[in-house]
């Protein structure tokens, strides 16, 4: 029996969930003390963020329990991005949120399928001021000093000798062979982005945030997702990501408010999906709705708090700071 073995057991120390209890109680107070609101948004929605990479988890919402494999469908929400921007649509100030989320495909020794996120948005925030937010969070979590901040192209050209913003594919891949990454035999020569990640991942990610955190800005227009395009000579995007101890723990945008942009990268992003051979997620939403009616101008950011409590406590992997992940749930 369960009881017997041992399997009832959470994978994490009472000492670690006492850490988890402080760390969340310091979050509210840094957020409450800059005039942030706390809300709660749905976990289930008929909406979803589409993203190349991030897969909802498919619900069937039955009205018969006698059938239940009959009902609309609903998705387990990624982040809880979509409804935060409704709420900033509606005139909500600014807002944060420490809740669960889901992304299916993703186990291991950084992933699990359910996971805790803290997500805020800063009311007329610009990229420099949501970088400077999340600088002195990351400083109260850790305790490590300010984040650093290097851009994206100035990361690849250090570590790896060439500028990301121009060289095509091919010439990623050849860096890639040159430092002996290797690529997996799905990743097709014309997937630009794709290079671009297999190199970030292995190639720079490694690098970041040894010593303090360092927040990661200024994207390729390509991987905007749904960030601003800064229009100068160089498409950027104003996205921004932070890493501590070579780990991504945090993804931030200066927020796209234009919504035939946003239905147009839809389009894209599911393009994308359809021939990666994943199915392709719901492109008319209730965000769209919001962003016509008018999304403030904001910085929003999406911080993995499972990931930030095992830095903060020095653990190898989330299965030693949640307390049942979900091999064991």
């Amino acid at each position: 029996m369960a009881g017997e073995s041992g399997e009832f057991r959470p994978t994490a120390s009472l000492e670690v969930l006492h850490l988890r209890a402080r760390l969340l109680r310091c979050i509210r107070r840094f957020f409450e003390d800059r005039k942030f609101l706390e809300v709660e948004t749905p976990l289930l929605s008929a909406d979803t963020v589409i993203d190349r990479h991030l897969d909802p988890i498919p619900v069937t919402l039955f009205a018969d329990p006698r059938q239940m494999a009959n009902g609309p469908q609903r998705w387990l929400q990624t982040s809880p991005e979509f409804a935060m921007k409704r709420l900033l649509a509606a005139g909500a100030p600014s807002i944060y949120q420490i809740t669960r989320s889901f992304r299916g495909g993703e186990v291991g020794r950084l992933h699990n399928p359910e996971f805790t996120i803290v997500e805020w948005y800063g009311i007329g925030h610009d990229m420099q001021q949501g970088m400077q937010l999340l600088s002195d969070l990351a400083e109260l979590l850790f305790q490590a000093g300010a984040a650093e901040r290097i851009s994206y192209g100035s990361a690849f050209e250090r570590w790896l000798g060439i500028d990301p913003h121009h060289a095509d594919g091919s010439q990623l891949a050849e860096v890639a062979e040159i430092h002996g990454i290797a690529a997996p035999a799905s990743l097709r020569a014309e997937d630009r982005d794709g290079w671009l990640d297999l190199l970030l991942v292995d190639g720079i990610e490694p690098h970041l945030g040894i010593e303090s955190p360092v927040i990661l800005y200024d994207y390729p227009a390509s991987q905007a997702a749904l960030a601003r395009v800064r229009g100068d000579r160089t498409p950027t995007a104003e996205r921004f990501e932070l890493y501590f101890r070579g780990i991504e723990l945090a993804n931030g945008y200066h927020e796209l408010t234009d919504p035939d942009q946003l239905r147009c990268r839809n389009q894209q992003i599911n393009r994308m999906r359809q021939a990666d051979g994943k199915p392709m997620l719901p492109e008319s939403s209730r965000l769209l709705a919001a962003m016509q009616h008018g999304l403030p101008a904001c910085t929003g950011v999406a911080l993995g708090f499972d990931r930030s409590v095992m830095l903060a406590c020095g653990a190898k992997e989330l299965s030693e700071v949640i307390a049942f992940p979900s091999e064991i749930a």
